[in-house]
C-alpha cells in the first residue's frame, strides 16, 4: 500500500532554514509528481510545491516562491523540501502528497514552527 512518511520538522527562528524529507513506498515513485502541502491552524490546506521529475518541472505557491526548493531522489524514493528565510507565517503542519489514479495519498504530516 502507498505510504508517505515525513520527517525533519521542528522549531526554527525567523530567517532560519529547515529541510523536510518524505520517504515514499508502495508505488512506482519515479512515475508520479510529488507535492508538499501545508495547513496552518484555522486555515485551509494549501499547495506549497510540486515536482514532476528530477531536474524537471517544479512549481511553487506564491507565498514561498524564491525561498523554498523542492527536489527528489528517485533512487531513494524520497522528496525533499528545503525551506530558507522562514517567516512566522510559514508555521504549519507540512504534508507530503501524491495523486495516483485520481486518489490523493497523504503522509501523517510534520510540524514546522517559526518563532523567536
Amino acid at each position: 500500500q502507498v505510504q508517505l512518511v515525513e520527517s525533519g520538522g521542528g522549531l526554527v527562528q525567523p530567517g532560519g532554514s529547515l529541510g523536510l524529507s518524505c520517504a515514499a513506498s508502495g508505488f512506482t515513485f519515479s512515475s508520479y509528481a510529488m507535492n508538499w502541502y501545508r495547513q496552518a491552524p484555522g486555515k485551509e490546506r494549501e499547495l506549497v510545491a510540486t515536482i514532476v521529475r528530477p531536474g524537471g518541472t517544479t512549481m511553487y505557491g506564491a507565498s514561498v516562491k524564491g525561498r523554498f526548493t523542492i527536489s527528489r531522489d528517485n533512487a531513494k524514493n524520497t522528496v525533499y523540501l528545503q525551506m530558507n528565510s522562514l517567516k512566522p507565517e510559514d508555521t504549519a503542519v507540512y504534508y507530503c502528497n501524491v495523486r495516483i489514479s485520481l486518489r490523493g495519498y497523504w503522509g501523517q504530516g510534520t510540524q514546522v514552527t517559526v518563532s523567536s
